[in-house]
């Protein structure tokens, strides 16, 4: 059954990006009809069952992933400054396109700082943390980035607002009751199956409504897709059956790193997160942390088709006694290959496989061994594991030689920088993968090659990260405005 009402704008997909969107057409007053639509459920309904249960239940939707706000409602809620940084040490590589980002193609570095202030001013007027990380301690810093640089890696220090798993729940609760309150129409447990194209331009999404079994095609005179990296294979299929422009880009894979909180004391004070990158012989791919959790927890997120993926959360009052982070490589495929998210799906369902469906994680000293991690081993280890329900094993079997042999160079050179980094008693669990490596072709505009249809924040690799993918948010809506 199709709704009757036609909207100005669909939007697929409440990530930051999405409801940033939202929130600015909002504030620009021009909008009369908004829609946002979601699979996952409202920010208030949204709980991870494997708490109670022990044990992930490969919920459908993952209550981790999708919902209002996406991912970033259960992440460790990052806000990345970018506009203040003076950008030492190269800090400005974050900005210009390092890990995907599309969309300084279009904007001038002082456009995207100030996009950046600005959506910054809006967390702030929802909540945000006024306290920035990173600002306090330059010239410890500094040493830090040249003894960094001997090894040939290079530290980038960025000023972080940390909202905090908990307080970035409450954060974008608040959001979503500002946009019901300004009658924007959201609508949960909505899947958005197909486009409709007529010619070379959009009219409508065809969407599931997961509590009826019912499927409608609702019309709108512009689609902003804006589902984040969980739809970026979903998008994928839809630019393939509509012939819709795309390139390949590149596909990060790696694992999640704990230690101690000690090891990475001097990091965590200094800084809160320091981004390490690196590029190891002997194939010198770009290696790097992120996402770097003092006192945090390994996490689960359940992608489509129930492929485990991990990830970590960091707790503005809960704290446990380790810092993970990811160590991700970059690769970057030529032809004849043209598949990379399919590569990176295939090597997580392998590493699934080995773990009956859960994460598996390996102390470092076992891969130097060349042998298995057993669970009596994790018991008795130093590091213990914050990520229960993962299982014991050997992810050399799955992840790659290259991938392997890139993290493992990677890790002895930030032992010299960071002293006990490469302590053999460290657990790395996988697999960690980030699917923004379906980049979009897009315009000035961020339209696509189909008229009228949008792609914005990590789902077809114009950002990555809250903070920009946000700021895409909001300068999409300041681009709708003028077309409506």
């Amino acid at each position: 059954m199709a709704e009757n009402k036609k909207y100005d704008a669909i939007i697929v997909g409440m990530g930051p990006g999405g409801i940033f969107c939202a929130y600015e057409l909002v504030k620009l007053g021009k909008h009369k009809n908004i829609l946002l639509i979601d699979q996952g459920r409202s920010i208030f309904e949204r709980a991870c069952p494997m708490a109670k249960a022990g044990k992930c239940l490969k919920c459908q939707p993952c209550a981790i992933t999708s919902g209002f706000s996406g991912a970033g409602a259960f992440s460790d809620g990052k806000l990345l400054c970018y506009h203040l940084s003076d950008y030492d040490n190269n800090g400005s590589m974050y900005l210009s396109g390092s890990g995907g980002d599309y969309i300084m193609q279009f904007l001038t570095e002082p456009e995207m700082k100030e996009l950046l202030d600005y959506t910054d001013k809006i967390y702030l007027s929802f909540g945000a943390d006024e306290k920035l990380e990173g600002t306090t301690f330059k010239e410890e810093i500094k040493k830090m980035q040249a003894k960094a640089l001997k090894e040939n890696l290079k530290l980038i220090d960025i000023p972080i607002r940390h909202l905090g798993t908990e307080k970035a729940h409450a954060l974008y609760g608040r959001v979503q009751d500002f946009l019901s309150e300004n009658n924007v129409k959201m609508r949960f447990l909505t899947s958005c199956k197909d486009i409709v194209v007529e010619g070379d331009t959009v009219k409508a999404v065809v969407v599931l409504d997961q509590k009826t079994g019912k499927e409608e095609t609702i019309y709108g005179d512009h689609i902003v897709m804006a589902t984040g990296r969980k739809g970026a294979s979903w998008l994928s299929d839809v630019c393939n059956k509509h012939n819709i422009k795309k390139e390949v880009g590149p596909v990060d894979i790696g694992i999640r790193y704990e230690l101690k909180n000690e090891v990475m004391d001097k990091v965590n004070k200094y800084m809160y997160e320091g981004r390490f990158v690196g590029k190891p012989a002997p194939y010198c791919d770009t290696v790097r942390t992120f996402c770097q959790n003092p006192g945090g927890f390994v996490s689960a997120e359940v992608y489509d088709n129930n492929l485990t993926l991990c990830n970590g959360h960091s707790y503005k009052d809960k704290k446990s006694d380790n810092t993970n982070l990811a160590i991700l490589v970059t690769h970057h495929f030529r032809e004849p290959f043209n598949k990379p998210i399919e590569y990176g799906i295939n090597v997580g369902e392998n590493m699934n496989t080995l773990s009956n469906g859960n994460i598996l994680v390996q102390r470092l000293g076992d891969i130097y061994r060349g042998k298995r991690t057993w669970p009596e081993e994790l018991e008795n280890n130093k590091v213990k594991p914050t990520l229960k329900t993962a299982v014991a094993g050997d992810i050399t079997f799955a992840l790659g030689y290259r991938t392997m042999t890139d993290i493992l160079q990677f890790i002895r050179s930030v032992d010299k920088v960071v002293e006990g980094f490469a302590d053999p008693e460290n657990l790395l669990y996988a697999p960690e993968i980030k699917f923004y490596s379906n980049r979009i072709k897009v315009n000035k505009d961020f339209e696509t090659s189909i008229k009228n249809m949008y792609s914005i924040g990590e789902c077809g690799g114009l950002t990555t990260g809250l903070s920009k993918a946000s700021a895409s948010g909001v300068r999409m809506a300041q681009i709708l405005d003028k077309k409506f």
